[in-house]
């Protein structure tokens, strides 16, 4: 089983890194599962990920308080938001639109509402 998280591990971060530079691949969601799976299968990794001094931060913010910090959040709304006007410029279906409306207001409801961490930034 060990083997499987570890592998699940390097998938999600690989993502998460492709994440970075690919606007419309969510970076921090695939950091997160990263994190998780290198917590059941590699201790080093899991350390590194957790020191890292960009990635570290919002991901031992998630452990150790289930928060999001208020910047992060204002990003990734900002960033769902910016996808649909692109849908809408490029002129999606209705049924699409509403569809990525609905999930990405779920998902903003859900971001939204965690808190905000022990600093509050």
């Amino acid at each position: 089983m060990r083997g499987f998280w570890l592998a699940a591990g390097g998938l999600c971060l690989g993502m998460g890194l492709l994440g970075v530079v690919l606007p419309v691949l969510p970076t921090t969601p695939f950091l997160l599962l990263a994190a998780g799976c290198f917590a059941r299968s590699s201790p080093r990794l899991h350390g590194w990920l957790l020191g890292h001094p960009v990635f570290g931060p919002p991901i031992r913010n998630w452990e150790e308080n289930g928060a999001i910090s208020r910047r992060a959040k204002w990003l990734a709304v900002g960033s769902m938001a910016g996808v649909l006007v692109v849908s809408m410029m490029l002129g999606l279906t209705w049924k699409v639109l509403l569809a990525q409306s609905l999930l990405i207001a779920v998902g903003s409801a859900f971001i939204l509402t965690r808190p905000d961490g022990p600093s509050g930034k």
